[in-house]
């Protein structure tokens, strides 16, 4: 039973970052930003309410919390990128996903409107990737929570991770309930 937690809350794992990150993967991550959101809209946009409403794990989002948690995610990091790249070494503000999960918003909005702003904020943040050389993708920024440096090639990589891992929550659910 462990192993199927483990597994419905990490379906592709956790993020494992190269040692040595390559154009060759830097691009790979931004076709993964620049695909996930039509990607995301395709897969859950035949689902009615209670689909939307059902958790993709025991003590897990519903799937409308999970998209709406994906454009508040991703909106953060946009600004990370936009504040390592005109800051030196800053400080980011660090937010309480499960609490923003649990506003009102999350539990009950159209999934609609998060999915327009992932569209949006994905179109921007591909657009400032393409563009950046690499002496923007070594600056980096502070996360608070570990007091890590977060260098922008790798939280590149972790974006499309985080794209993907819960894409594969929703993909994974729609599968064991013969939604898909």
């Amino acid at each position: 039973m462990k192993d199927t937690i483990a597994y419905l809350k990490y379906p592709i794992g956790q993020f494992v970052c190269p040692e040595e990150i390559t154009k060759q993967d830097i691009g790979a991550w931004i076709s993964v930003l620049e695909h996930f959101p039509n990607r995301l809209e395709t897969l859950v946009s035949s689902l009615n309410d209670a689909q939307l409403d059902t958790a993709y794990r025991p003590e897990g989002w519903t799937v409308r919390q999970v998209i709406h948690h994906l454009s508040d995610s991703h909106l953060h990091s946009y600004i990370r990128f936009k504040w390592a790249l005109t800051e030196d070494k800053p400080v980011i503000k660090y937010y309480y996903e499960q609490l923003w999960a649990a506003l009102e918003d999350a539990k009950t909005a159209p999934i609609a409107m998060s999915l327009l702003h992932l569209k949006a904020t994905h179109i921007k943040l591909v657009y400032l990737l393409k563009g950046l050389d690499p002496t923007d993708l070594n600056k980096y920024f502070i996360h608070p929570e570990h007091t890590e440096a977060v260098v922008l090639k790798k939280n590149i990589g972790i974006y499309a991770w985080h794209s993907n891992h819960h894409f594969a929550h929703i993909e994974n659910l729609l599968k064991r309930k013969g939604w898909l």
